[in-house]
């Protein structure tokens, strides 16, 4: 009867967590929660800080509350721990239990209540997926950015050859270069920058920025954007494979029917 009713409550609270209405509560709660936030950036008097804390305290003991829901409403608790989404939502909600706004480590309290507005990732699944792609992405990203830092070094080391008797500020040492041309790369009045070398005397270096815009802004962009459209089709993919796989199979449901039929016909 213990193991039954443990059971019991654990399809209650796996209802409730799964409960769209309990969702959209749990997202409205995070987004006044970042609301706050941008309140407490305000000069306000003591009565709203005092009704601001107490907010607070309620927000965090919710957010335990809902913790203790999803934890309770798993099958089989080892595996809670198990994805990363719900070890960050762990830590974020104990880090905010522990009273350090009176200490050194008040810093500390105010960014730990800044992230719990990264919950929402964890609630929503949507969110989930594309920041479970974004990171299945980095890898290959890696690579494009290495590959287009090696394209940047190129153009600020003949940047800072050629133009840096121009405009030292803009192209006097291969860092302020670097940062030239993101400022090229970004579209940020770039004009100006190439009008000001051609206007000195260097009229092919319209080559020199069509053809840097071309291989950063335009060529290793679109690779990065397709690379992510591609691995954010194969985590919808895994996340499709993975409901099929939850799901019962009905043909195996229909057989176990067949099954108990003929044992209750023999009896």
């Amino acid at each position: 009867m213990a193991a039954l009713s443990m059971r019991e409550l654990q399809i209650f609270f796996d209802r409730i967590r799964s409960n769209k209405v309990f969702e959209l509560f749990v997202v409205a709660v995070i987004l006044f929660s970042a609301v706050m936030i941008g309140v407490n950036s305000y000069a306000l008097d003591d009565r709203l800080m005092q009704i601001l804390l107490i907010l607070d305290v309620a927000i965090t003991v919710f957010f335990l509350f809902e913790l203790s829901i999803r934890f309770l409403g798993e099958p089989e608790k080892r595996a809670f721990f198990r994805q990363g989404w719900n070890i960050f939502d762990t830590l974020i909600v104990t880090v905010s239990l522990i009273p350090i706004d009176e200490s050194e480590l008040a810093l500390l309290g105010r960014l730990i209540r800044i992230f719990r507005v990264l919950r929402m990732v964890s609630i929503v699944p949507e969110l989930r997926v594309l920041v479970n792609s974004l990171l299945r992405a980095l890898p290959q990203l890696g690579y494009v950015c290495l590959l287009m830092f090696i394209i940047f070094y190129i153009y600020a080391a003949i940047g800072t050859s050629i133009f840096a008797s121009v405009n030292p500020v803009l192209w006097g040492d291969i860092a302020v270069s670097l940062l030239t041309l993101f400022r090229v790369m970004t579209f940020e009045d770039w004009t100006d920058v190439m009008y000001e070398t051609i206007n000195a005397g260097f009229g092919w270096s319209w080559i020199y920025y069509l053809s840097f815009i071309f291989l950063t802004a335009f060529a290793f962009l679109n690779m990065i954007i397709g690379i992510v459209v591609k691995v954010l089709e194969d985590e919808h993919q895994r996340e499709r494979d993975a409901h099929k796989e939850a799901e019962p199979n009905l043909s195996d449901i229909q057989l176990q029917l067949v099954e108990l039929k003929a044992l209750v016909e023999k009896r």
